[in-house]
C-alpha cells in the first residue's frame, strides 16, 4: 500500500487576515467590505489541502505561544498531526487586500524570532520524523534567527537520506533552498525571475532557466504561471498544462494548492498527465474562493476534465 505520510515544514507561519474590497485607494480610508482570519503560511496551507484529500500529514516548524489558539484548532479540525516548537511572542498576521478583479496585495510582516534552542529542537523533531517519512514539504520564508545557510542544510540531510523534499520560497531562502537540490521546485514566474537576476516574460526564457535548475540535480522543477497554466520538467522531459478559464476571485493560496496537488499526485504514483492535470485543477479550483482547502472533490474532477496538457519539446 502507498505510504501516505507527509511532513510539512513551516518556518515562519501567520495569521492571515484577508479582507476584500472593490478596489484599493492608497493613501485614502478603505471600506472593507468582507474578510476572515485563518491561520496560514505555506506549509501549513500545503497541510490542510492534503489533509483534506486524504494524506496523514504531520506539521511542524516554529510556532508563536501566544497565540497558538487558531492553529491548534484547525489542526485539530482536520485530524492533523501538531509537532510545531513553541517559541516566545506571536506568530506574525499577515494582511492581504483582494479587490474585485481579483488582484492581491500582501502586507507581510517579519514574524517571530527564534532561539538557537528552538532551531535544535526542531533539528531534533526533523531527525526523529525522518525515520517514519519519506516526504517532506518544506514552504515559505524564514524567520528571524534562521539563516539560509540553515535552510540549506536541513535540506540537504533531508536529501542525503533519500527523503523527497517539496520546496517553495522566494527571494534569499529560494536561492539557498535551490543549492540544495531538493526533488521538487515550485517558483512562479515571478520568483524564478528574481533569482535569474532578469524578466523572464517568454516561456522559451522560462524553460531555459528551468533547464538550469534541472541541471544542479533537481529532479522536478515545476514553474507556475497563474492563468497561463504550469509548466513541469522531469527528466529532460517538460510538460505544460492549461487551466479553464475561471472567474478569479482570490489568488492566495493557490500556489501553495499547486504544491499540495503535486504531492498528492506523487504519493498516488500517477502518471505525468494526471499528475500535471491534477494539479493545475487543483490551484484552479483555489482562485475560486477566499479560504485555501478542497471542500468538493468533484468541481476538482470536474476543471481537471478542463484542463490541457501537451509535451513540449525540449530544444
Amino acid at each position: 500500500m502507498t505510504n501516505f505520510r507527509v511532513v510539512t515544514v513551516t518556518l515562519n507561519p501567520a495569521l492571515d487576515m484577508t479582507g476584500g474590497i472593490a478596489e484599493l485607494k492608497a493613501g485614502a480610508v478603505n471600506l472593507i467590505q468582507s474578510s476572515n482570519l485563518n491561520p496560514g503560511g505555506k506549509g501549513i496551507n500545503v497541510a490542510k489541502v492534503l489533509a483534506e484529500l486524504g494524506a496523514e500529514v504531520t506539521v511542524t516548524g516554529f510556532l508563536g505561544d501566544e497565540n497558538q489558539v487558531p492553529f491548534k484548532h484547525l489542526f485539530e479540525q482536520k485530524n492533523i498531526h501538531d509537532a510545531f516548537i513553541r517559541v516566545a511572542g506571536a506568530s506574525r498576521t499577515n494582511v492581504k487586500l483582494v479587490e474585485e478583479p481579483g488582484r492581491v496585495t500582501d502586507l507581510n510582516f517579519p514574524g517571530i524570532a527564534v532561539s538557537e534552542d528552538a532551531v535544535q529542537k526542531l533539528e531534533r523533531v526533523l531527525h526523529t520524523l525522518a525515520e517514519t517519512h519519506d516526504v517532506f514539504v518544506i514552504a515559505g520564508s524564514l524567520p528571524s534567527g534562521i539563516s539560509t545557510e540553515k535552510l540549506t542544510s536541513w535540506i540537504t540531510v533531508l536529501r542525503e537520506q533519500g527523503k523527497k523534499v517539496f520546496f517553495d520560497s522566494s527571494n534569499a531562502a529560494l536561492a539557498a533552498g535551490l543549492k540544495a537540490s531538493p526533488w521538487l521546485v515550485k517558483p512562479n514566474d515571478e520568483e524564478l525571475s528574481h533569482w535569474a537576476g532578469r524578466h523572464l516574460s517568454k516561456e522559451s526564457e522560462l524553460l531555459e532557466t528551468g533547464n538550469t535548475l534541472g541541471q544542479t540535480g533537481i529532479n522536478n522543477v515545476v514553474i507556475s504561471r497563474g492563468s497561463e497554466g504550469v509548466l513541469w520538467l522531469k527528466d529532460g522531459v517538460w510538460f505544460a498544462s492549461k487551466p479553464p478559464k475561471i472567474k478569479v476571485v482570490s489568488t492566495v493560496g493557490a500556489g501553495d494548492t499547486l504544491v499540495a496537488g503535486m504531492c498528492w499526485a506523487q504519493l498516488n504514483q500517477w502518471d505525468r498527465e494526471t499528475s500535471l492535470s491534477f494539479a493545475t485543477a487543483l490551484s484552479a479550483l483555489a482562485v475560486t474562493q477566499v479560504n485555501v482547502g478542497v471542500e468538493d472533490i468533484t468541481q476538482v474532477e470536474a476543471f481537471q476534465r478542463q484542463v490541457t496538457v501537451k509535451l513540449i519539446k525540449n530544444d
